[in-house]
Protein backbone atom coordinates (compact mmCIF):
# COMPACT_ATOMS: atom_id res chain seq x y z
CA UNK A 1 0.00 0.00 0.00
CA UNK A 2 3.08 2.72 0.93
CA UNK A 3 4.97 0.94 -1.73
CA UNK A 4 2.18 2.06 -4.24
CA UNK A 5 1.36 5.52 -2.73
CA UNK A 6 5.24 6.18 -3.33
CA UNK A 7 5.28 4.61 -7.08
CA UNK A 8 2.01 6.56 -8.02
CA UNK A 9 3.51 9.77 -6.42
CA UNK A 10 7.20 9.55 -8.14
CA UNK A 11 4.75 8.35 -11.66
CA UNK A 12 2.96 11.71 -10.99
CA UNK A 13 5.86 13.56 -10.32
CA UNK A 14 7.41 13.20 -13.66
CA UNK A 15 4.53 13.09 -15.54
CA UNK A 16 4.06 16.92 -14.43
CA UNK A 17 8.17 17.99 -14.94
CA UNK A 18 7.75 16.39 -18.42
CA UNK A 19 3.93 19.00 -19.18
CA UNK A 20 6.39 21.38 -17.64
CA UNK A 21 8.98 21.58 -19.87
CA UNK A 22 6.48 20.46 -22.76
CA UNK A 23 4.93 24.06 -22.02
CA UNK A 24 7.96 25.65 -21.55
CA UNK A 25 9.43 24.17 -24.84
CA UNK A 26 6.48 25.33 -26.94
CA UNK A 27 6.56 28.76 -25.25
CA UNK A 28 10.37 28.81 -26.24
CA UNK A 29 9.80 27.55 -29.89
CA UNK A 30 6.85 30.31 -30.06
CA UNK A 31 8.61 33.56 -29.50
CA UNK A 32 11.78 31.94 -31.25
CA UNK A 33 9.98 31.76 -34.24
CA UNK A 34 8.16 35.12 -33.84
CA UNK A 35 11.49 36.09 -32.93
CA UNK A 36 12.79 34.66 -36.54
CA UNK A 37 9.24 35.70 -38.19
CA UNK A 38 9.98 39.64 -37.03
CA UNK A 39 13.26 39.56 -37.98
CA UNK A 40 12.56 38.34 -41.45
CA UNK A 41 9.38 40.26 -41.93
CA UNK A 42 11.65 43.37 -40.46
CA UNK A 43 14.41 42.50 -44.15
CA UNK A 44 11.31 42.44 -46.22
CA UNK A 45 9.95 45.99 -44.98
CA UNK A 46 13.07 47.38 -45.63
CA UNK A 47 14.41 45.41 -48.95
CA UNK A 48 10.65 45.85 -50.68
CA UNK A 49 11.08 49.94 -50.54
CA UNK A 50 14.57 49.25 -52.17
CA UNK A 51 13.44 47.35 -55.08
CA UNK A 52 10.27 49.78 -55.66
CA UNK A 53 13.47 52.61 -55.70
CA UNK A 54 15.47 50.90 -58.11
CA UNK A 55 11.92 50.28 -60.74
CA UNK A 56 10.94 53.99 -60.48
CA UNK A 57 14.56 54.95 -61.14
CA UNK A 58 14.69 52.58 -63.99
CA UNK A 59 10.72 53.67 -64.82
CA UNK A 60 12.35 57.52 -64.86
CA UNK A 61 15.26 56.70 -67.08
CA UNK A 62 13.25 55.14 -69.89
CA UNK A 63 10.73 57.90 -69.70
CA UNK A 64 13.56 60.27 -69.99
CA UNK A 65 15.36 58.41 -72.42
CA UNK A 66 12.06 58.90 -74.33
CA UNK A 67 11.66 62.86 -73.97
CA UNK A 68 15.45 63.10 -74.58
CA UNK A 69 14.65 60.94 -78.32
CA UNK A 70 11.31 63.02 -78.61
CA UNK A 71 13.11 66.17 -78.38
CA UNK A 72 15.93 65.67 -80.60
CA UNK A 73 13.45 64.73 -83.04
CA UNK A 74 10.78 67.60 -82.25
CA UNK A 75 12.42 70.16 -84.20
CA UNK A 76 12.95 68.59 -87.36
CA UNK A 77 9.13 67.28 -87.29
CA UNK A 78 8.00 71.07 -86.63
CA UNK A 79 9.76 72.36 -89.24
CA UNK A 80 8.62 69.94 -91.51
CA UNK A 81 5.20 70.24 -90.40
CA UNK A 82 5.43 74.21 -90.95
CA UNK A 83 7.01 73.36 -93.99
CA UNK A 84 4.18 71.58 -95.66
CA UNK A 85 1.96 74.05 -93.87
CA UNK A 86 2.83 76.86 -95.70
CA UNK A 87 3.09 74.90 -98.69
CA UNK A 88 -0.15 74.21 -98.04
CA UNK A 89 -1.20 77.96 -97.30
CA UNK A 90 0.72 79.81 -100.46
CA UNK A 91 -1.17 76.92 -103.74
CA UNK A 92 -4.39 77.86 -101.77
CA UNK A 93 -3.40 81.26 -102.42
CA UNK A 94 -2.51 80.86 -105.95
CA UNK A 95 -5.73 78.68 -106.42
CA UNK A 96 -7.39 81.80 -104.96
CA UNK A 97 -5.55 84.02 -107.45
CA UNK A 98 -5.94 81.98 -110.28
CA UNK A 99 -9.96 81.53 -109.51
CA UNK A 100 -10.34 85.35 -109.53
CA UNK A 101 -8.57 85.70 -112.68
CA UNK A 102 -10.41 83.55 -114.09
CA UNK A 103 -13.83 84.85 -113.16
CA UNK A 104 -12.72 88.50 -114.51
CA UNK A 105 -11.45 87.06 -117.99
CA UNK A 106 -14.85 84.82 -118.00
CA UNK A 107 -16.71 88.41 -117.19
CA UNK A 108 -14.90 90.44 -119.69
CA UNK A 109 -14.79 88.27 -122.48
CA UNK A 110 -19.00 88.14 -121.99
CA UNK A 111 -19.04 91.85 -121.59
CA UNK A 112 -16.81 92.24 -124.82
CA UNK A 113 -19.01 89.94 -126.45
CA UNK A 114 -22.30 91.71 -125.44
CA UNK A 115 -20.79 95.14 -126.32
CA UNK A 116 -19.59 94.24 -129.77
CA UNK A 117 -23.52 92.72 -130.19
CA UNK A 118 -25.05 96.17 -128.82
CA UNK A 119 -22.55 98.17 -131.36
CA UNK A 120 -23.60 95.88 -134.45
CA UNK A 121 -27.24 96.01 -133.28
CA UNK A 122 -26.78 99.89 -133.28
CA UNK A 123 -25.47 100.35 -136.86
CA UNK A 124 -28.15 97.78 -137.69
CA UNK A 125 -31.18 99.26 -136.09
CA UNK A 126 -29.60 103.17 -137.15
CA UNK A 127 -29.32 104.21 -133.56
CA UNK A 128 -26.96 107.11 -132.55
CA UNK A 129 -23.70 106.61 -132.04
CA UNK A 130 -20.43 108.43 -131.67
CA UNK A 131 -17.98 108.45 -135.12
CA UNK A 132 -15.22 108.05 -133.07
CA UNK A 133 -16.56 104.53 -131.68
CA UNK A 134 -15.67 101.00 -133.44
CA UNK A 135 -16.70 97.69 -133.13
CA UNK A 136 -13.80 96.22 -130.55
CA UNK A 137 -11.51 93.80 -131.87
CA UNK A 138 -10.46 90.71 -130.06
CA UNK A 139 -6.86 89.89 -131.54
CA UNK A 140 -3.90 92.13 -131.21
CA UNK A 141 -5.57 95.06 -128.72
CA UNK A 142 -3.60 96.62 -126.55
CA UNK A 143 -4.13 96.53 -122.83
CA UNK A 144 -3.85 99.37 -120.47
CA UNK A 145 -4.25 100.30 -116.90
CA UNK A 146 -6.61 102.59 -116.56
CA UNK A 147 -8.65 105.44 -118.92
CA UNK A 148 -8.70 108.61 -116.72
CA UNK A 149 -11.20 110.75 -117.95
CA UNK A 150 -10.89 114.88 -116.34
CA UNK A 151 -14.74 116.25 -116.43
CA UNK A 152 -14.22 119.83 -117.91
CA UNK A 153 -16.56 122.55 -119.58
CA UNK A 154 -16.58 124.89 -122.62
CA UNK A 155 -15.60 127.14 -119.98
CA UNK A 156 -13.04 126.17 -117.97
CA UNK A 157 -10.14 126.42 -120.13
CA UNK A 158 -8.17 128.06 -117.10
CA UNK A 159 -8.68 124.97 -115.01
CA UNK A 160 -7.71 122.61 -118.15
CA UNK A 161 -4.74 124.79 -118.34
CA UNK A 162 -4.07 124.20 -114.50
CA UNK A 163 -4.11 121.06 -114.84
CA UNK A 164 -1.72 120.91 -117.91
CA UNK A 165 0.44 122.64 -115.69
CA UNK A 166 1.11 120.57 -112.90
CA UNK A 167 -0.33 116.72 -112.97
CA UNK A 168 -1.19 115.82 -116.37
CA UNK A 169 1.85 114.89 -118.61
CA UNK A 170 2.14 117.17 -122.18
CA UNK A 171 3.30 116.48 -124.90
CA UNK A 172 6.28 113.29 -125.62
CA UNK A 173 5.54 112.66 -121.97
CA UNK A 174 1.86 111.94 -122.36
CA UNK A 175 2.60 109.63 -125.23
CA UNK A 176 5.30 107.78 -123.13
CA UNK A 177 3.13 107.18 -119.76
CA UNK A 178 0.43 105.71 -122.42
CA UNK A 179 2.98 103.65 -124.26
CA UNK A 180 4.73 102.22 -121.28
CA UNK A 181 2.65 102.75 -118.29
CA UNK A 182 -1.11 101.70 -119.93
CA UNK A 183 -2.16 105.11 -118.17
CA UNK A 184 -4.68 107.01 -121.29
CA UNK A 185 -5.57 110.70 -119.85
CA UNK A 186 -8.67 113.02 -121.88
CA UNK A 187 -10.61 116.08 -120.87
CA UNK A 188 -13.84 114.59 -121.47
CA UNK A 189 -16.24 117.16 -123.12
CA UNK A 190 -19.29 116.85 -125.39
CA UNK A 191 -20.83 119.37 -127.98
CA UNK A 192 -22.30 122.54 -127.30
CA UNK A 193 -26.60 122.98 -128.58
CA UNK A 194 -25.71 124.53 -131.76
CA UNK A 195 -23.28 122.12 -133.17
CA UNK A 196 -20.16 123.50 -134.73
CA UNK A 197 -20.30 126.94 -133.39
CA UNK A 198 -18.09 129.17 -131.57
CA UNK A 199 -17.89 126.97 -128.09
CA UNK A 200 -16.88 123.39 -130.72
CA UNK A 201 -14.55 125.52 -132.44
CA UNK A 202 -12.66 126.80 -129.30
CA UNK A 203 -12.59 122.80 -128.23
CA UNK A 204 -11.34 122.03 -131.60
CA UNK A 205 -8.69 124.44 -131.71
CA UNK A 206 -7.38 123.25 -128.39
CA UNK A 207 -7.64 120.03 -128.92
CA UNK A 208 -5.41 120.88 -132.28
CA UNK A 209 -2.55 122.38 -129.76
CA UNK A 210 -2.74 119.55 -127.32
CA UNK A 211 -4.43 116.19 -128.58
CA UNK A 212 -5.74 115.75 -124.96
CA UNK A 213 -9.59 115.67 -125.73
CA UNK A 214 -11.94 113.24 -125.70
CA UNK A 215 -15.21 114.18 -127.92
CA UNK A 216 -18.59 112.70 -126.88
CA UNK A 217 -21.88 112.40 -128.38
CA UNK A 218 -23.64 114.19 -125.85
CA UNK A 219 -25.20 117.78 -125.74
CA UNK A 220 -23.30 119.98 -122.56
CA UNK A 221 -25.24 121.39 -119.48
CA UNK A 222 -25.04 121.05 -115.38
CA UNK A 223 -28.03 119.13 -115.66
CA UNK A 224 -26.68 116.60 -118.19
CA UNK A 225 -24.25 115.20 -116.12
CA UNK A 226 -25.75 111.96 -115.22
CA UNK A 227 -26.06 111.41 -119.19
CA UNK A 228 -22.24 112.58 -119.48
CA UNK A 229 -21.08 110.33 -117.11
CA UNK A 230 -23.32 107.35 -118.82
CA UNK A 231 -21.57 108.24 -122.51
CA UNK A 232 -18.08 108.72 -121.49
CA UNK A 233 -18.23 104.97 -119.72
CA UNK A 234 -19.90 103.73 -122.72
CA UNK A 235 -17.44 105.29 -124.89
CA UNK A 236 -13.90 104.74 -123.14
CA UNK A 237 -14.86 100.98 -123.00
CA UNK A 238 -15.03 100.41 -126.84
CA UNK A 239 -12.13 102.55 -127.99
CA UNK A 240 -9.57 101.68 -124.94
CA UNK A 241 -8.97 98.08 -123.71
CA UNK A 242 -8.42 99.23 -119.91
CA UNK A 243 -8.94 97.04 -116.22
CA UNK A 244 -9.81 100.23 -115.13
CA UNK A 245 -12.15 103.60 -116.35
CA UNK A 246 -11.84 106.57 -113.68
CA UNK A 247 -13.87 110.35 -113.53
CA UNK A 248 -12.21 112.97 -112.20
CA UNK A 249 -13.07 116.86 -112.03
CA UNK A 250 -10.89 119.72 -113.28
CA UNK A 251 -10.85 121.22 -110.33
CA UNK A 252 -9.04 118.27 -108.46
CA UNK A 253 -5.39 117.39 -107.65
CA UNK A 254 -4.28 114.20 -108.97
CA UNK A 255 -1.25 112.01 -108.42
CA UNK A 256 -1.00 109.85 -111.35
CA UNK A 257 1.65 107.33 -110.27
CA UNK A 258 -0.28 106.78 -106.74
CA UNK A 259 -3.55 106.21 -108.03
CA UNK A 260 -2.37 103.62 -110.65
CA UNK A 261 -0.83 101.90 -107.64
CA UNK A 262 -3.93 101.98 -105.64
CA UNK A 263 -5.98 100.46 -108.88
CA UNK A 264 -2.87 97.89 -109.82
CA UNK A 265 -3.71 96.35 -105.76
CA UNK A 266 -7.41 95.75 -107.25
CA UNK A 267 -6.91 94.59 -110.41
CA UNK A 268 -7.12 90.48 -110.32
CA UNK A 269 -11.02 91.20 -109.04
CA UNK A 270 -13.93 91.41 -111.22
CA UNK A 271 -16.81 94.39 -110.91
CA UNK A 272 -15.09 96.67 -108.97
CA UNK A 273 -16.62 100.34 -108.02
CA UNK A 274 -13.94 102.30 -106.31
CA UNK A 275 -14.16 105.79 -104.42
CA UNK A 276 -15.20 107.41 -101.27
CA UNK A 277 -18.18 106.00 -100.30
CA UNK A 278 -21.14 107.99 -98.46
CA UNK A 279 -24.18 108.04 -97.87
CA UNK A 280 -26.07 112.02 -98.11
CA UNK A 281 -29.68 113.14 -97.50
CA UNK A 282 -31.89 112.97 -100.10
CA UNK A 283 -33.06 116.43 -100.63
CA UNK A 284 -36.56 117.41 -101.37
CA UNK A 285 -36.83 120.55 -101.00
CA UNK A 286 -36.73 122.90 -104.27
CA UNK A 287 -33.87 125.56 -104.73
CA UNK A 288 -30.97 124.37 -102.95
CA UNK A 289 -28.11 122.89 -104.12
CA UNK A 290 -28.60 118.74 -105.06
CA UNK A 291 -32.23 118.99 -105.04
CA UNK A 292 -33.53 115.49 -106.32
CA UNK A 293 -37.05 115.67 -108.16
CA UNK A 294 -37.06 111.99 -107.51
CA UNK A 295 -36.89 111.69 -103.73
CA UNK A 296 -39.89 110.20 -103.48
CA UNK A 297 -38.21 107.07 -105.08
CA UNK A 298 -36.17 106.80 -101.59
CA UNK A 299 -39.07 106.59 -99.02
CA UNK A 300 -39.90 109.14 -96.50
CA UNK A 301 -38.79 112.43 -96.64
CA UNK A 302 -35.44 112.99 -95.14
CA UNK A 303 -33.97 108.91 -95.57
CA UNK A 304 -30.53 109.03 -97.15
CA UNK A 305 -29.24 107.59 -100.82
CA UNK A 306 -27.61 104.11 -100.77
CA UNK A 307 -23.85 104.03 -100.52
CA UNK A 308 -21.94 105.58 -103.72
CA UNK A 309 -18.53 107.16 -103.95
CA UNK A 310 -18.75 110.97 -104.10
CA UNK A 311 -18.09 112.52 -107.47
CA UNK A 312 -14.99 114.21 -107.21
CA UNK A 313 -13.06 111.13 -108.37
CA UNK A 314 -13.84 107.06 -108.59
CA UNK A 315 -12.96 104.47 -110.73
CA UNK A 316 -14.89 101.04 -112.06
CA UNK A 317 -13.60 97.86 -113.62
CA UNK A 318 -13.29 96.88 -117.44
CA UNK A 319 -16.51 94.91 -116.97
CA UNK A 320 -18.79 97.28 -115.21
CA UNK A 321 -17.72 100.20 -117.98
CA UNK A 322 -18.96 97.47 -120.31
CA UNK A 323 -22.04 96.84 -118.74
CA UNK A 324 -22.87 100.99 -118.90
CA UNK A 325 -21.95 100.56 -122.39
CA UNK A 326 -23.93 97.83 -123.42
CA UNK A 327 -27.03 98.91 -121.37
CA UNK A 328 -26.77 102.72 -121.49
CA UNK A 329 -30.16 103.09 -123.25
CA UNK A 330 -32.17 101.79 -120.23
CA UNK A 331 -30.25 103.19 -117.40
CA UNK A 332 -31.87 105.82 -115.46
CA UNK A 333 -30.69 109.09 -114.51
CA UNK A 334 -31.17 110.83 -111.66
CA UNK A 335 -30.63 114.91 -110.94
CA UNK A 336 -26.70 113.93 -109.63
CA UNK A 337 -24.59 111.76 -111.66
CA UNK A 338 -22.65 110.16 -108.54
CA UNK A 339 -25.95 108.60 -107.19
CA UNK A 340 -27.25 107.90 -110.89
CA UNK A 341 -23.47 105.85 -111.18
CA UNK A 342 -24.16 104.21 -107.42
CA UNK A 343 -28.05 103.35 -108.43
CA UNK A 344 -26.89 101.26 -111.78
CA UNK A 345 -24.77 99.10 -110.02
CA UNK A 346 -27.59 97.98 -107.49
CA UNK A 347 -28.70 94.59 -107.59
CA UNK A 348 -25.33 93.59 -109.39
CA UNK A 349 -22.42 91.26 -107.66
CA UNK A 350 -20.31 94.53 -107.10
CA UNK A 351 -17.61 94.88 -104.68
CA UNK A 352 -17.76 98.61 -103.25
CA UNK A 353 -14.40 99.64 -102.09
CA UNK A 354 -14.14 102.84 -99.59
CA UNK A 355 -10.67 104.07 -100.08
CA UNK A 356 -10.26 107.34 -98.49
CA UNK A 357 -6.78 108.56 -100.01
CA UNK A 358 -9.16 109.13 -102.94
CA UNK A 359 -10.67 112.50 -100.88
CA UNK A 360 -8.31 113.89 -98.61
CA UNK A 361 -8.33 117.74 -98.20
CA UNK A 362 -5.93 120.36 -99.44
CA UNK A 363 -5.00 120.94 -95.54
CA UNK A 364 -4.52 117.39 -95.09
CA UNK A 365 -2.52 116.17 -98.19
CA UNK A 366 0.82 118.07 -97.43
CA UNK A 367 1.54 116.37 -93.94
CA UNK A 368 0.08 113.21 -94.97
CA UNK A 369 2.71 113.17 -98.10
CA UNK A 370 5.02 113.69 -95.53
CA UNK A 371 4.73 111.41 -93.26
CA UNK A 372 4.75 108.98 -96.92
CA UNK A 373 1.09 108.23 -97.39
CA UNK A 374 0.54 110.51 -100.74
CA UNK A 375 -3.02 110.98 -101.14
CA UNK A 376 -4.24 109.80 -104.83
CA UNK A 377 -7.03 113.44 -104.71
CA UNK A 378 -7.02 116.50 -102.63
CA UNK A 379 -9.91 118.83 -102.84
CA UNK A 380 -11.79 120.66 -100.53
CA UNK A 381 -15.11 119.70 -99.30
CA UNK A 382 -17.15 123.18 -98.81
CA UNK A 383 -16.33 123.76 -102.33
CA UNK A 384 -16.95 120.19 -103.95
CA UNK A 385 -13.33 120.62 -105.48
CA UNK A 386 -10.31 122.69 -104.74
CA UNK A 387 -11.41 126.23 -104.00
CA UNK A 388 -10.28 128.75 -107.03
CA UNK A 389 -8.09 125.81 -107.95
CA UNK A 390 -6.58 128.25 -111.21
CA UNK A 391 -5.13 130.26 -108.55
CA UNK A 392 -4.22 127.33 -105.90
CA UNK A 393 -3.72 124.22 -108.09
CA UNK A 394 0.10 124.34 -108.33
CA UNK A 395 0.15 125.48 -104.60
CA UNK A 396 -1.65 122.21 -103.48
CA UNK A 397 0.82 120.23 -106.61
CA UNK A 398 3.91 121.69 -104.79
CA UNK A 399 2.80 120.64 -101.34
CA UNK A 400 1.01 117.39 -102.29
CA UNK A 401 2.17 115.93 -105.20
CA UNK A 402 4.18 112.82 -105.34
CA UNK A 403 7.26 113.98 -107.09
CA UNK A 404 8.18 114.28 -111.34
CA UNK A 405 9.75 110.76 -111.08
CA UNK A 406 7.28 109.02 -109.45
CA UNK A 407 5.79 108.11 -112.57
Amino acid sequence: MGWKSKGGFEANSKSTVTKRWALLLCIGCFCAGMLFSHRSFGIRMWNVPEAKDKTTARATGVKDERLKLISEDCDPIGKDVKRELKDILGEVSRTHNAVQTLDKTISNLEMELAATRAVQESIINGSPISGDLKIPEASGKRRYLMVVGINTAFSSRKRRDSVRATWMPQGEERKKLEDEKGIIMRFVIGHSATSGGILDKAIDAEDRKHGDFLRLEHVEGYLELSAKTKTYFATAAVLWDADFYVKVDDDVHVNIATLGATLARHRTKPRVYIGCMKSGPVLAQKGVRYHEPEYWKFGVEGNKYFRHATGQLYAISKDLASYISINQHVLHKYANEDVSLGSWFIGLDVEHIDDRSLCCGTADCEWKAQAGNVCVASFDWPCSGICKSVERMRDVHKRCGEGKNAL
